[in-house]
């Protein structure tokens, strides 16, 4: 039996308000069918509740000379290890003991008006940014494991 994709969470970032960058708040509850609490794209309408993006995507931006850390792409969780671009929609991660996440989308239309790209002049989450669905809610911390799920 081969061995299921994992990784490890880096940072949990949220803000109040959309197209800005996210604090890291070290840990946070995911709501099911809603999304990070408190975050401002926490939304039960929408497929895309919880953003994730690898620490390896935000260091290419650093190999270019910019200044960005984890949270200034507005992604929610930060991820190391597993390689979030290779999963397809439909693709279930199971975060740390309790969450369930389900890959909806991977990238996004850019609206290049955003704070993200303003600020930094390229923005990596329409290319790399992946979109899930909370299908199961529990706390997320630093230093929790991300895993597929057969």
């Amino acid at each position: 039996m081969a061995e299921s994709p994992s990784g490890k969470v880096i940072a949990v970032c949220r803000s109040q308000k959309k197209g800005t960058p996210k604090q890291d708040i070290k840990q946070g509850l995911l709501e099911e069918n809603l999304g990070l609490v408190g975050d401002a794209h926490a939304d039960s309408t929408t497929h895309r509740q919880v953003s994730l993006l690898a620490i390896e995507s935000i260091e290419k931006m650093r190999q270019l000379g910019l200044e960005v850390n984890p949270g200034d792409f507005a992604e929610n969780l930060t991820t190391q290890g597993i390689d979030l671009l290779s999963l397809p929609p439909g693709t279930r991660l199971r975060v740390g003991d309790e969450v369930l996440l389900e890959i909806t989308q991977i990238g996004k239309e850019c609206h290049t008006g955003c704070a993200i790209y303003q600020q930094v002049g390229k923005c990596i989450m329409p290319e790399e940014g992946v979109f899930a669905r909370v299908l199961r809610g529990g706390m997320v911390k630093i230093g929790d494991e991300i895993r597929t799920e057969e």
